[in-house]
């Protein structure tokens, strides 16, 4: 995989030249644990909702490549310019965000930060979201806001993200960020973003509402995987998005998603982790695991869904992750089994 434009100048967060050796080094002790029977590895404990600690392992990998010229003009699952970088929480410090912020272009280049899935009425610079960017590091941060789609959808409410090099979406409940912004002249302009190469970061809502299907998207509970708001951006096509994975012990959930819509692809991230996706290819950066769930696809010995670890990539068209010698024995065991065959 050729790398990114960007990376001879990124900064590794664990510096020197040793990153790539630990993280080989940590994916081989990872490898007896991330297939099986579907049961995930150990989870994190609990964390708080919102709670933002100080341990702050940083990502060590570098995003999936860009375009070369073998590769067809227009992507078929993700972005055909641009970089996604979709976040499953952030509750141990901002390395993630950091990371964004050098992938957008560095800690001076305009951002722009949404947290309307907060559901406050006003935000400023110090609100949950805009202040994890600026705590990272963000010399330039707009904070955009809209109380109604009126406001969303004119042009001068999205004229600070036309001049942004990178928008980041915090959490809270994805429904409100549908309800203000889909179909509005804000996701055309987010759309705008990735098409002049920006990057669009997300977290925890902010990640989910990049997908097609809306996982969590009711407005009674988060608890309802499948309710009364199923419409994401579409930033990756056929794909659910659920987040917290494994902290909130949520990795059976997307099943139900997948089980009743097979063609979607089911991408859950756990927190503190994070997928950079370009075109129809993903890396997993951070501190946990990504859980894939294909309805074609299944363990050797059963398990509806697998997990990828730090530094594993994923071919988005293929659906396969691609197996290299640090994760063949767990990823090698991955076969492709509807789920609805008969076991062997």
């Amino acid at each position: 995989m050729a790398a990114h434009p960007r990376a001879s100048r990124l900064r590794c967060p664990f510096g020197g030249p040793f990153a790539w050796v630990a993280t080989v080094l940590l994916l081989a002790s990872c490898t007896s644990v991330r297939a099986g029977n579907g049961q995930p590895p150990e989870a994190e404990a609990q964390a708080q909702d919102q709670g933002v600690g100080t341990q702050d392992p940083a990502p060590t990998e570098r995003p999936p490549s860009s375009t070369t010229p073998d590769e067809p003009p227009t992507a078929r699952v993700g972005p055909s310019q641009g970089t996604l970088m979709l976040v499953g929480g952030i509750e141990r410090g901002t390395p993630l965000v950091e990371y964004f912020l050098e992938l957008a272009g560095g800690n001076d280049v305009p951002i722009v930060v949404i947290p309307t899935a907060m559901g406050a009425d006003h935000y400023d610079e110090s609100s949950f979201g805009p202040n994890q960017v600026i705590g990272a590091g963000g010399t330039q941060v707009t904070v955009l806001h809209a109380d109604d789609r009126t406001v969303a959808d004119s042009e001068a409410f999205v004229a600070p993200i036309r001049a942004a090099r990178g928008v980041w979406i915090s959490g809270g409940r994805q429904w409100r960020l549908a309800d203000r912004y889909l179909g509005t002249a804000t996701q055309d302009a987010l759309e705008d973003l990735l098409a002049r190469g920006g990057i669009i970061g997300g977290s925890s809502a902010g990640a989910t509402i990049m997908g097609s299907y809306l996982a969590r998207g009711d407005t009674k509970s988060n608890e309802i995987m499948m309710g009364d708001h199923e419409e994401g951006f579409g930033f990756l096509r056929d794909v659910t998005i659920d987040q917290h994975l494994l902290t909130r012990n949520r990795h059976f959930d997307l099943l139900e998603i997948v089980r009743a819509r097979p063609e979607l692809l089911g991408l859950g991230i756990d927190a503190d982790t994070a997928i950079v996706v370009q075109r129809d290819r993903f890396q997993v950066v951070g501190r946990g695991y990504v859980a894939i769930y294909d309805h074609e696809s299944s363990i050797d010995s059963g398990g509806s869904f697998y997990f990828l670890a730090g530094g594993d990539e994923y071919d988005l068209v293929a659906r396969k992750p691609v197996i290299v010698p640090a994760n063949a024995l767990s990823l090698g065991r991955v076969v492709e089994r509807s789920w609805s065959a008969p076991e062997p």
